[in-house]
């Protein structure tokens, strides 16, 4: 591909765009900023004007992609005209959906495997934790041993959310295939938290996606 004027614009957004793409079929340490100008057909001199290093380009895109995904999800919470089982089940719909509609985003949010590039992500991993966990302790409160399931349960659902996201985007398939059974997913881990069920499973560390 030729390479185009820098008169024309390159906007931070499209550098975003593209660069997320290239970060997940590429790997972060097979790009260069060389390399990711030469693929959007710029000079990298064009990308050097909004981003000092790859580093910063890449924590650019980790900011933005949580951000969105939490502004989702308080919208969610400040509309929602009931509280309680019915609103947790929209947001685990709402997170299913974001993943899947947008996988790449969501794999260098939650699937990145080098621990080096992790750090630009455990922040915002937390402050998305803490707010969908928020929900699920309003929901316990009262119930006995509440207190000891305030940090279990939580984990447990959200990293069973993260299994089926994980699985259907390593093979491919979209929210619109799989919404029907996202719902009835959702309506199951919703079920067995009322039935405490969870409180026997085991509480979940960290985030992680094997590939098969």
């Amino acid at each position: 591909m030729a390479r185009k004027a820098v008169a024309q614009e390159l906007s931070r957004e499209r550098i975003l765009l593209e660069a997320r793409e290239l970060f997940v079929t590429c790997g972060y340490r097979a790009l260069t900023m060389r390399s990711i100008a030469k693929a959007m057909g710029y000079s990298h001199g064009a990308l050097y004007y909004h981003f000092k290093e790859k580093a910063e380009l890449f924590n650019a895109l980790i900011m933005q992609d949580f951000s969105d995904l939490l502004q989702r999800q308080r919208q969610t919470i400040v509309e929602s005209a009931v509280l309680g089982v019915p609103l947790l089940q929209k947001l685990m719909l709402e997170f299913i959906q974001f993943g899947l509609d947008n996988p790449h985003h969501y794999e260098i949010m939650f699937m990145i495997r080098d621990e080096e590039l992790r750090q630009y992500s455990r922040s915002e991993q937390a402050k998305c934790f803490d707010l969908f966990s928020t929900v699920v302790r309003q929901i316990l409160a009262g119930q006995p041993d509440s207190a000891e399931q305030a940090y279990r349960i939580p984990w447990n659902l959200f990293m069973s959310m993260h299994g089926f996201i994980s699985y259907s985007i390593h093979y491919g398939q979209t929210f619109e295939e799989m919404e029907r059974m996202a719902e009835e997913h959702v309506e199951m881990l919703c079920t067995n938290l009322l039935s405490s069920n969870f409180s026997e499973l085991p509480a979940v560390s960290r985030l992680s996606h094997e590939t098969a």
